[in-house]
């Protein structure tokens, strides 16, 4: 048996992972940090390193043994994530887990263009059908890769024509977290779009972030065909750019518009614009 906390926290070794571990360390909350290296876990004040993988369910339903509930960073882009996913829920549901938060995509569908959002409602079905409580944080594009988006020339390229999106800082997404995974018995069964205060285009954040980083950035529309040789000298397989290039069409097809109050329901707080966003990330 592993014992420990009752609060269980992935991805604490990455981004938003992290910020969520900081944040309930911060706010008091005991917790387990389930990790693929103990050493590479961040140290915080009642916060203990537990061993897992998503893909080996022994040691999955080992560290979740005694969790009653879960935050569930989705796992690193694969092309057997979705098989990652649906072990480490059957073993969630296995040890007794008795709520998840799953971080989802905004516009989760069978049928979404970004072909990775179809992945995420999969997980999204799996969790529903395990017998556990669920709370589904849908995030919209993450606002803290606009400034990569842009090559060494400063120009943005993909298929996203005049369309727009809301994106999320992973701040507020980290905020909105854990709210939820303070008290999950209010947000059982609910599914929070988390977005930015705005719509905005490609063009339109080229032109935000000249004015914040100090770089001139510029957006080209590519063709699809476009899109898909400039990605190729990447050598990356078949599916991964297809997720690259459809996270463009996505945006040109509108389905990642639509700014929400998820955020500011659960913070108290107006989410990050990008503007805010840059100069705060200058400050740092």
């Amino acid at each position: 048996m592993t014992a420990g906390p009752e609060l269980a926290v992935t991805g604490s070794t990455g981004q938003l992972g992290a910020m969520v571990a900081r944040l309930l360390a911060q706010a008091g909350s005991p917790q387990r940090l389930l990790v693929r290296d103990a050493g590479r876990a961040p140290a915080l004040p009642d916060a203990a390193p537990v061993v897992f993988t998503y893909s080996d369910p022994e040691l999955a339903r080992e560290s979740l043994d005694g969790v009653k509930t879960l935050f569930m960073v989705s796992a690193a882009e694969a092309e057997d994530r979705l098989q990652q996913h649906y072990t480490f829920v059957d073993a969630a549901a296995a040890a007794g887990v008795r709520h998840i938060v799953y971080t989802s995509f905004f516009g989760a569908a069978p049928d979404a263009t970004f072909t990775l959002a179809r992945d995420h409602f999969a997980t999204e079905q799996r969790i529903k059908s395990s017998g556990m409580d669920y709370t589904f944080l849908r995030d919209n594009f993450y606002m803290d890769f606009l400034p990569l988006l842009a090559g060494e020339d400063g120009v943005i390229r993909g298929p996203a024509g005049d369309g727009v999106m809301a994106a999320v800082a992973r701040a507020d997404i980290a905020r909105s977290a854990v709210t939820v995974l303070r008290e999950p018995d209010l947000h059982v069964r609910r599914s929070y779009n988390l977005t930015g205060p705005e719509d905005i285009s490609l063009a339109r954040a080229a032109e935000i972030l000249t004015a914040g980083t100090g770089r001139t950035i510029s957006f080209h529309n590519e063709t699809l065909e476009e899109a898909y040789a400039s990605r190729a000298s990447y050598g990356a397989p078949p599916w991964q750019v297809d997720a690259w290039v459809s996270t463009y069409t996505a945006i040109a097809a509108g389905e990642m518009a639509g700014p929400t109050s998820a955020v500011h329901e659960l913070t108290g707080r107006e989410p990050l614009g990008l503007a805010q966003f840059l100069a705060e990330a200058h400050r740092l």
